[in-house]
Formats: structure tokens, C-alpha cells, sequence
């Protein structure tokens, strides 16, 4: 029953069916077809793990990212950026870099960020003389610090395959989310040295900087509000989610006043796209987390690893290289959701915390957003930037090596992973 289901997966991605679809079919096929259960139950079984109540977090989260970015927000955290680091070499792309992280703390996620922050910024940057390219490989690698800062949509995800704490995992990510944003900004900062590109020569009084700041605060205190609220025991993971909504509402209307109905509607809609999406993967991985487990294969993984590669840091190697393939060709949510169950079964054959795991498979998983073949925001941020594909891949080698750099210390340095 696996082998059909992993050959009839493959031959609708190969036929370009999007993932969510070719998990469905292949998964409800080799239950109903190949397997003992009735097609009844195969529905049933697809439909059971969206009736989680964590599972709620992720629409109040994606709609009230989708409150704040859509208004005077992002141009407020773009000046803020701009006055703090845009006088240092390559200072329009720690601009980038500095917006992703802020921005992250209100999306949660890499898609959305890209989109927004390359809208304002890329064209921007070509305009004062840096290269398309080279903006659009710090928009697309740089946005997917918004996969681990809180609140993060992969981590909700993983959260659900692995039983854990959301609010460990929140709190946990938030080292290596600034880890990446100080290796992006050095790389940036070095390449704008050695290529000469030039930088903002605007001096800000002190009143100016303080107001930027005053205004950019709400945006600021988003990801600390969340982490506090969780750490404090104050709320689960789900009422923060739906504070957060009330608390983009409550900023957009006083504090900005830019709210309106087609602001409402508009940021409505997308949050049902974008949740439809999610679900839909999370249903039909609901399925095939069922056939791998009733085939014992985590198991079998997992038995193997220990008896074969034996040492931890080798399969914890191994973990990560199987991961880098797979990212480059799976969305983030699809790849935790199907390697989550398996991974998990490793990581306790060998005594790997999982909170650590976790954060492990976010950071790798997201290198594959900005790596070819599939990398969408690599292609969001190229598009916006009409450059090359190509062209662009040239530019993102330093950001590659920070990544990997990154992953390597979360991997192997446990106590980076504080929660």
C-alpha cells in the first residue's frame, strides 16, 4: 500500500498536479484501492485532523498579518529600517533584512513577506543603484526568517505532528530567527563593501528617529506580545492568535487610522485562500502519515538509522541532507507535515529533543524556499524584480553559506535552543 501510494504521488507531481491534490488522490486511492478500508472511512480520515482546536491559530495569525501589512505599517518599518542601518555598506539590503525580520513577527509567512516587503523595497533598491538581481536575492532569502519568528505557520504545523508545546517552539525559535537576520546583514554589508554600492546619505535628527520608532512600536511589540502572553501561561496558542486579530484591528483603527472596508475584506479573503491551502495539505497528510504508519515505516527508518549510521551526529547529518533534497522540491507546510512523523520516530531512537527538531527542520526546510527548482519566494522576488532566474541564484551563494551555517549550529549546538 505505501509503494502505490509513493508511485501514485510522484506520477501526479510529475504531471504537475499541485501537492495538496496529489497527496489527497494518491493517499484516499491507496486506501480505498490497495488497502482494507473503505472509501467512507478514507474521507472520514481526511477530514479528522482539521477538527483540531491548535489547528484554529493558524487563520486568526494569517488574518491579522494581513491587517497590519496591508496599511501604513510596512512603509513606517521601511523608514525605521532605513534610518538605523541604511547609512552602512549594502545598507539598502540590511533595510531588507531588518524589514523580514520585523515583518516576520507579524505575517508568519515567507510567501507573504516576499510579496509585500520585494514590492517596496526591490524597485527602491534598483532606483538608488544596487542590482535587481542582488535585491531580489536578499528579499527571497531574507523573508524566510518569517518560517521561524513568532507567530510562525511551519511551527504550528510541526507542533501538531509531534504533540509539543507551540509556545516552546515559539520561544525556541526566536535565537536562530536573529541568528539568520545578523548573517544576512553581514554578508550584505560585505558585499556592499567590496562592490561599492552605494549608500543612503540622508542624516535623521534624533526627534525624527524617535518618531519613526514611536509609530513603527506596534509592529515591534507583535512578536514580544505573543511570546510574553505564551511564556506567561496567560493564554494558549489559539486565544493569542485571536488577541492578535483584535489587537491589528484595534492599531489599524486608532494608532494608524488606515482601516477600511476593502482593507477588511481584502486581508478576509486571502485568509481564506491561504488557510484552504493549509488544510487541504494537512488533510491529505493526515492519510499518508496513516499508510507510513500502519506499514511501520517510521519505525523501520528510524531502526534502521540507529543500527546503520549508529553515531547521533551522523544520523543528524543525514537528517539534514535528506531534508535540503526534499525542500527543494516540496512547499515548507507539505515537507513538515509528511517528514514530521518519521522524524520524530528518529529523533527519540537517538534522544534528539524534539523542540530542537523542530527548529531544525524550519531553518532547513526554509533554505528550500530560495533554492531551485520549486523556491517560491525565489520566484516571487525575481518576478518582482525582472531579472532572471539565473541571474538571481548567482547573487544568493553568501546567503546560501549563512543558512547552512545556521542550521549546522542549531543541529549540533543544543544550547542555542533555549525555551
Amino acid at each position: 500500500m505505501t509503494a502505490q501510494m509513493l508511485i501514485g504521488f510522484v506520477l501526479f507531481l510529475l504531471m504537475a498536479m499541485p501537492v495538496g491534490y496529489s497527496l489527497v488522490i494518491s493517499g484516499w486511492a491507496a486506501l480505498s484501492v490497495f488497502g482494507p478500508m473503505p472509501s467512507s472511512m478514507a474521507v472520514m480520515k481526511i477530514f479528522q485532523p482539521t477538527q483540531s482546536f491548535p489547528l484554529l491559530a493558524i487563520p486568526f495569525f494569517i488574518l491579522s498579518g494581513g491587517l497590519m501589512m496591508s496599511g501604513k505599517l510596512g512603509q513606517k518599518l521601511v523608514d525605521l529600517a532605513s534610518m538605523l542601518v541604511g547609512k552602512y555598506h549594502g545598507g539598502l539590503g540590511q533595510v531588507t533584512v531588518v524589514g523580514s525580520t520585523v515583518f516576520g513577527g507579524v505575517s508568519g509567512s515567507a510567501v507573504a513577506e516576499a510579496s509585500a516587503l520585494g514590492s517596496m523595497l526591490i524597485p527602491w533598491q534598483k532606483r538608488e543603484g544596487y542590482p535587481g538581481a542582488f535585491g531580489a536575492a536578499v528579499t527571497s532569502a531574507s523573508s524566510v526568517i518569517a518560517g521561524l519568528m513568532p507567530p510562525s505557520i511551519p511551527l504550528i504545523l510541526f507542533a501538531t505532528v509531534s504533540n509539543i508545546s507551540i509556545a516552546s517552539l515559539f520561544i525556541a525559535a526566536v535565537i536562530p530567527a536573529l541568528m539568520l537576520a545578523g548573517g544576512m546583514m553581514l554578508a550584505c554589508n560585505i558585499i556592499g563593501r567590496r562592490r561599492g554600492f552605494p549608500r543612503l546619505t540622508l542624516k535623521y535628527t534624533g526627534t525624527e528617529i524617535r518618531n519613526t520608532l514611536f509609530t513603527a512600536l506596534p509592529a515591534l511589540l507583535m512578536p514580544v506580545f505573543i511570546v510574553v502572553l505564551l511564556r506567561a501561561g496567560i493564554a494558549t496558542p489559539t486565544e493569542v492568535s485571536v488577541i492578535a486579530v483584535a489587537y491589528a484591528l484595534v492599531v489599524s483603527t486608532v494608532i494608524y487610522r488606515d482601516l477600511t472596508v476593502e482593507r477588511v475584506m481584502s486581508a478576509l479573503t486571502n485568509t481564506v485562500i491561504t488557510t484552504g491551502i493549509v488544510m487541504l495539505i494537512i488533510a491529505a497528510a493526515n492519510i499518508i502519515a496513516y499508510i507510513l504508519t500502519s506499514g511501520g515505516v517510521p519505525q523501520a527508518v528510524a531502526q534502521w538509522a540507529v543500527e546503520y549510521l549508529k553515531h547521533p551526529i551522523l544520523i543528524i547529518l543525514a537528517i539534514n541532507l535528506l531534508m535540503l533534497f526534499i525542500g527543494m522540491f516540496l512547499d515548507l507546510p507539505a515537507a513538515i507535515l509528511l517528514l514530521g512523523p518519521t522524524l520524530v520516530s528518529i529523533a527519540n531512537a537517538i534522544g534528539l529533543d524534539l523542540v530542537q527538531l523542530g527548529i531544525i527542520m524550519c531553518v532547513n526546510l526554509s533554505i528550500g524556499l530560495f533554492t531551485p527548482p520549486i523556491g517560491t519566494t525565489l520566484f516571487v522576488s525575481s518576478a518582482i524584480a525582472r531579472e532572471r532566474i539565473g541571474a538571481v541564484v548567482k547573487e544568493l551563494g553568501p546567503f546560501y553559506l549563512v543558512a547552512i551555517v545556521v542550521l549546522l549550529l542549531v543541529s549540533y549546538v543544543p544550547a542555542l535552543i533555549i525555551y
